[in-house]
């Protein structure tokens, strides 16, 4: 029993002297290639098994011949294994270098271009799948930010001449004021209802710009409560009505099955509503129609409002939804403004987890927001 105890002893400190030593050229190649590292891993392992045999044996006093023949076998299997771990780190090496490629061409099309990359290892090859995966988020991310700056742009342009419009406006009428060139209380009156008129342009300007801003940062603070989806649909009605009067539409709701009951911030769905109904209702002819469909299914509540506006042409459907966005003269998706009904109509229906889309339909437009039915329980 000693003398097994003696010789694991005698095996392991020499293993252990060459796994010191192995360390020290692990510090060396800290700066190499990872197969080089792995190679080296390998090759140490290998002597230190064949250094502590080697001692182990000696002290058992074998014969020459016997020592003779365990160096001849410890020294094949040597070289194969160190063989054999040299080619595994150049796949390992080569495997990492693809791992750098990809790495690198991170967000560009091309990182993709190289297809499965070479044999690798379990985890180097999941990781070169998660890098192929993070470069293109990162591609479609980048096309996402150039829209939104595109989107900014135009909205820039699209904002300042809404706001050179009503300010020459009210820079003409005060001027008018200031210098004494109407002095008959009629038309003095008429220039204050005027003034009053663009001061209020403005004003909703500036409120569209705003709930924009908080729809697009996210910063959105819904108070959500209970709410009947009848409910909603007549409150939108009710306050779309006084407008189709006006331009002569005729407007109705239909409610399909019993209502739903959602939880959702009421102001800003109805704000969503009102938005898309009258932008139904400002391209639609005084001869036309505008219906609200209302219903839930399995999917969850919808609101569909149908119009007989004439369409729209079916290149500008990706971008009705778009900031600024308004289309040609023949209609003009976008609404009236700066173009940022239906953009900020998309920005509260997503903000409650919902969905807005559009279609041509019948000669007219069908837009439709989905939003989640209310939790039971």
């Amino acid at each position: 029993m000693n003398e097994t105890v003696e010789l694991a002893l005698l095996a392991a400190g020499t293993a252990a002297v060459v796994a010191a030593g192995g360390a020290l050229v692990l510090h060396a190649l800290r700066r190499r290639s990872l197969g080089a590292q792995v190679a080296a891993v390998a090759v140490v392992a290998v002597v230190g098994v064949a250094v502590g045999a080697w001692a182990g044996a000696r002290a058992m006093f074998l014969s020459q011949h016997d020592l003779w023949a365990l160096g001849v076998i410890l020294i094949a299997a040597g070289v194969v294994t160190v063989a054999s771990a040299l080619l595994l780190g150049r796949r390992v090496g080569a495997a990492s270098e693809a791992l750098v490629g990809v790495a690198r061409r991170l967000g560009d099309a091309d990182a993709r271009a190289d297809g499965p990359g070479p044999p690798a290892p379990q985890e180097l090859a999941r990781l070169h799948r998660e890098l192929e995966i993070t470069s293109r988020r990162l591609e479609q991310a980048r096309t996402r930010e150039q829209t939104l700056d595109s989107s900014r742009r135009e909205l820039v342009a699209w904002v300042s001449h809404d706001l050179r419009t009503p300010l020459a406006g009210i820079r003409a009428i005060v001027e008018a004021l200031e210098d004494g060139v109407v002095d008959d209380e009629r038309t003095v009156a008429r220039y204050y209802a005027t003034l009053r008129g663009e001061a209020d342009r403005l004003a909703e300007l500036v409120d569209d710009l705003f709930e924009l801003s908080r729809a697009q940062a996210g910063v959105l603070q819904l108070q959500s409560e209970s709410v009947s989806l009848g409910d909603l649909v007549s409150d939108a009605l009710a306050g779309a009505s006084p407008i189709a009067a006006a331009k002569g539409v005729h407007l109705e709701g239909r409610l399909d099955g019993p209502p739903a009951e959602l939880e959702v911030s009421t102001s800003e769905v109805l704000r969503a509503l009102r938005n898309i109904l009258e932008n139904a209702i400002r391209h639609t002819p005084s001869d036309g129609s505008v219906t609200v469909e209302a219903g839930s299914d399995h999917v969850g509540a919808y609101v569909s409002v149908i119009d007989t506006g004439g369409g729209i042409p079916e290149r500008d459907l990706p971008r009705v939804f778009e900031v600024a966005f308004r289309g040609d003269a023949a209609r003009t998706p976008g609404g009236s403004g700066a173009g940022l009904g239906l953009a900020i109509a998309r920005g509260f229906v997503e903000a409650h987890q919902g969905d807005i889309t559009v279609r041509n339909e019948n000669g007219g437009c069908r837009f439709t927001v989905r939003l989640p039915l209310a939790r039971r329980g």
